[in-house]
């Protein structure tokens, strides 16, 4: 690394380096543009390469806003921040925690989505690792080449699955970066201590396979045992160069994504937010809802629509809830009904993965239900039959959640449940203005996508985002603050029980997840009992009468700037 860090009481105090001139204003990390202070423009011999006015980072934020607020496409917003990210990281991390609600949105989903499509296209300056199959055998060496030692924290995808948009190869490195973005803004873990990582296994998408500027492996996608072989090398390189890792999964395919992490959960620190945090965050919305409905957990039926990792996860994490509830792993599974492309998964069904099996229905059990195809039982089938209280989109169809569904839903319960999840926006199962007004405000709503307030009944109501920052930036914060060896199931539980117990402004239409202007206090709560949890669970490597706050602090960094000399 190109400077150390000055630390006194466990806090930076500032920087030294060996950079000078142009270097150091090219090193983002350092760079400081005209706040660098007379003394260091001339002992980093900075003179005559800044303009003569000293800022303050104040200054720098409100120029930066301005420059911001000129941009007129929420996809120019995100490249201006982006760029900003590679000129200044501190004024990039103060600007967005500044203006987190409205920049959000920006930096990461929906937008986010064709800041990835358009990567190859807008490319400027790399960023993270780009580790590709052809360089399987020397991946430690590339390893290697990241001048940073500390890393705690890597998030690393192979662009298979990215949002709702599927395989976008290289460009999910944009992923990588966005989520480590948020554990600083929303948690305040150091940047210093992340890294990125896009693993180049090919790709599948006809439309990066022409495209000449595409800047990845141009060939088909690499599966089974050499897909395997090749995640197996990386895990252990990772394991031997950076011990103690943190490693968190994103946006993998759904043949790979739960098979990785069953692989490796023991193996090492790993985690996967497709999976775990949209479950827990999911999860945390429903008990919520609970206390408004009146209604157990137990006596909750559940619809999933879209049986991907997503909705895989959602259910395992509302299932777990219920065994901790004291029912048995048998009748939890009863409580759910999975339905995905090839309509409600059926026992007998020849392309059902490895995680769908314990939640399947036999032929026998809905030989009764009136259906219009035995062959393809649909959602509104589904509903129809079972009638549901808690009904939950995953499936990236937009408008899959009809009218005449959600009606029929909320005649046979007093108080549905209804998650339209999906991703982007234009994905979304159904808007939650219209299932206000299905219901007749009745429905107990929370989205995947950002959609702020609505109005009914001349009210306006905040409608509550599962959005999966609410969980895994304190999530993670504790887990590297904690040292853990694993991440166990009660740490994921613990942080949706934290967030469903925050503190949510009462009203008639009490949303079901709490704002997100609280979201660093969130992530500090969330923080503290999973730390809790992975010393009750024995995981943790670190003493168990260390001060807690203390070693949040001891890994968190604030965007401020530090004397360098």
């Amino acid at each position: 690394m190109h400077f150390t860090e000055r630390k006194q009481n466990n806090r930076i105090i500032g920087l030294t380096t060996k950079l000078t001139g142009i270097d150091i204003l090219n090193d983002s990390r350092l760079n400081k543009g005209a706040a660098f202070t007379k003394s260091e423009r001339i002992q980093l011999k900075l003179e005559g390469l800044l303009p003569g006015r000293i800022e303050t980072l104040e200054e720098q934020v409100e120029r930066a806003y301005a420059q911001y607020k000129q941009k007129n496409t929420p996809l120019q917003k995100n490249i201006f921040l982006n760029v900003l990210h590679d000129t200044n990281k501190t004024l990039f991390f103060r600007l967005i925690s500044d203006h987190l609600k409205e920049m959000m949105p920006i930096i990461y989903t929906p937008t986010m989505g064709d800041a990835v499509e358009k990567f190859s296209l807008q490319f400027r300056r790399p960023k993270g690792l780009f580790i590709s199959y052809k360089d399987k055998n020397r991946i430690e060496e590339i390893l290697d080449n990241y001048f940073n030692s500390n890393i705690k924290i890597i998030v690393v995808t192979d662009g298979e699955g990215v949002l709702g948009i599927g395989d976008q190869g290289i460009g999910g490195i944009y992923i990588s970066i966005g989520k480590l973005a948020i554990y600083t803004l929303c948690a305040h873990l150091n940047p210093l201590y992340t890294l990125p990582i896009q693993l180049d296994v090919g790709t599948n998408n006809p439309k990066l396979l022409n495209d000449p500027m595409y800047l990845g492996w141009k060939h088909e996608r690499i599966s089974g045992e050499k897909y395997d072989e090749f995640i197996n090398l990386f895990v252990n390189a990772v394991k031997k160069k950076f011990p103690g890792i943190f490693l968190h999964w994103e946006d993998f395919g759904r043949n790979n994504a739960r098979k990785n992490l069953d692989l490796y959960h023991d193996e090492i620190c790993s985690f996967n937010d497709d999976i775990q945090g949209t479950g827990a965050v999911a999860l945390a919305a429903v008990l919520s809802g609970i206390k408004t409905s009146g209604v157990p957990l137990r006596e909750q039926k559940i619809v999933v629509f879209g049986a991907g990792t997503a909705g895989v996860g959602i259910a395992d994490n509302i299932f777990d809830a219920m065994r901790r509830e004291g029912i048995s792993s048998e009748a939890a599974a009863r409580k759910f009904y999975l339905v995905d492309r090839e309509g409600l998964l059926i026992n007998d069904m020849k392309k059902l993965m490895s995680f769908h099996k314990k939640y399947t229905r036999s032929r026998q059990e809905i030989s009764t239900w009136m259906v219009n195809n035995p062959n393809n039982i649909l959602l509104e089938d589904v509903v129809k039959n079972v009638g549901p209280t808690i009904l939950i989109g995953c499936s990236t169809v937009a408008g899959a959640f009809t009218n005449d569904i959600i009606k029929e839903m909320a005649q046979r319960t007093e108080r549905p449940f209804i998650l339209p999840l999906s991703n982007p926006t234009s994905k979304v199962e159904a808007h939650p203005a219209n299932l206000m007004e299905w219901t007749k405000g009745k429905a107990l709503i929370a989205t995947g996508s950002p959609f702020g307030s609505i109005e009914y009944n001349n009210k306006l109501i905040r409608i509550a985002q599962c959005n999966n920052a609410l969980i895994f930036p304190g999530l993670g914060l504790g887990i590297v603050a904690a040292k853990t060896k694993i991440v166990t199931d009660n740490m994921i539980w613990i942080a949706s029980k934290t967030l469903s117990e925050y503190p949510i402004e009462k009203s008639e239409y009490t949303p079901l997840l709490p704002d997100f202007e609280y979201i660093l206090d969130i992530s500090h709560r969330i923080a503290v009992n999973v730390i809790k949890q992975a010393i009750k669970d024995k995981v943790a490597g670190i003493d168990k009468n260390d001060n807690i706050d203390q070693l949040i602090e001891n890994n968190s960094w604030h965007p401020k700037y530090v004397p360098i000399n």
